[in-house]
């Protein structure tokens, strides 16, 4: 009982010691011992990973998951070290809806048949993104928060310790300053001095070895940016997984609609959908690829009778043409088909028969096929 007493008042003494020390640099009233620039640059950068990590945390789950709520709950879930609930995606609760409004409106009726063939889509979509969220957070959100709730707290803990050694080491210099100016009145000092001396030894070398294991872990930054360089290629590659997949899935729609849309509208007009470039490829280096949309070939989705269509004998349709602006230039690939120039204006109109993807396409007295996602379709 008595040690504990002791102990508390010890501990309590120390404290107020580093409180008046503290008040009193703030006050400039005390010399405060300054780190070297090296270990102040240190501290400075671990400080900056720690802040950007916080908030690209706090964005990437936000990108995850956009409901505040659901992370709240996410979160509770998390500290309560239980499972987080299997959640609906956004596009397959949207598929569900569709494929239960077909079913009440007519499931063989034109807008019924394509509720269900975009339906089956959004599906496909709400998959891929589960998909995507499961290893986003995995390869990149884990790592992040393992570091700010594992490191980046020993890190803290130590930069306390060195803190107060720090004030334990100006508080001694303070009392053997003034031991050795009470020294110079009275000769009665000098064991006050040696007191001062010692304890200042002592302060001395705990700081020097608070120091020394600080800096280490601060260096240990350089190897968190290798790491959360390399989560953040995970991170990435699951993101260009994730997109090519919708892109192909909405590719596939968009011809099951385009091959439809002719026998459910017979003699209007086809392929009227915006054109969309494809995903970024991880094989490509290039940006060309990014920008530009992919062309149908003629060998793999033209219809044979198409491939041998006798373009002198082609006519425009008495209704059905449309305007339409150049996205992109376009080198033909053989005499069918017409070169285009980005920001032109031509004519352009679907034949019955034609494979969705290609239109015939004039300027002047030139005409030809044309890929539709080279083009803006105009009202």
């Amino acid at each position: 009982m008595d040690f504990n007493m002791k102990k508390l008042a010890s501990d309590a003494g120390i404290f107020f010691t580093r409180a008046v020390q503290f008040t009193e640099e703030k006050f400039g009233q005390a010399e405060k011992t300054e780190l070297d620039a090296h270990f102040e640059n240190l501290l400075a950068r671990a400080d900056s990973t720690k802040n950007w990590t916080e908030r690209i945390l706090r964005q990437t789950e936000v990108l995850l998951q956009p409901n505040p709520s659901a992370r709240v709950e996410e979160f509770l879930y998390e500290k309560l070290d239980r499972k987080v609930p299997s959640r609906v995606t956004n596009g397959e609760l949207l598929a569900q809806y569709m494929a239960e409004a077909a079913s009440e409106l007519g499931p063989d009726t034109p807008y019924g048949k394509t509720l269900i063939k975009v339906s089956e889509a959004e599906k496909r979509l709400g998959a891929a993104e589960r998909d995507f969220i499961h290893t986003a957070s995995l390869s990149f959100l884990t790592p992040l928060r393992n570091f700010l709730e594992g490191d980046w707290k020993t890190i803290s803990k130590e930069r306390r310790l060195l803190q107060n050694r720090r004030l334990d080491l100006d508080a001694c210099k303070a009392r053997l300053k003034k031991a050795k100016a009470a020294e110079a009145k009275a000769t009665l000092w000098n064991d006050e001095v040696d007191k001062a001396e010692q304890e200042l030894r002592v302060a001395q070398t705990e700081f020097d070895r608070q120091a020394e294991v600080t800096r280490l872990l601060l260096e240990g930054i350089s190897s968190t940016h290798v790491n959360h360089l390399r989560c953040l290629h995970e991170f990435v590659k699951s993101q260009t997984t994730y997109y090519a997949q919708c892109y192909r899935h909405m590719l596939d729609l968009q011809k099951q609609l385009g091959s439809s849309q002719g026998t459910i509208f017979p003699g209007t007009f086809v392929g009227t959908i915006e054109p969309a470039s494809p995903p970024l490829s991880s094989t490509s280096p290039t940006t060309t690829a990014a920008t530009m949309p992919v062309v149908p070939t003629a060998t793999g989705l033209a219809p044979p009778e198409e491939a041998a269509l006798c373009l002198e004998e082609v006519a425009p349709p008495a209704s059905g043409t449309r305007k339409a602006r150049v996205l992109y230039d376009y080198e033909a690939a053989d005499s069918s088909e017409l070169a285009l120039l980005a920001d032109e204006l031509i004519t352009v109109y679907s034949l019955p028969g034609m494979d969705p993807d290609w239109l015939i396409g004039e300027r002047g007295n030139k005409k030809g096929k044309v890929p539709v996602t080279y083009l803006e379709l105009l009202s």
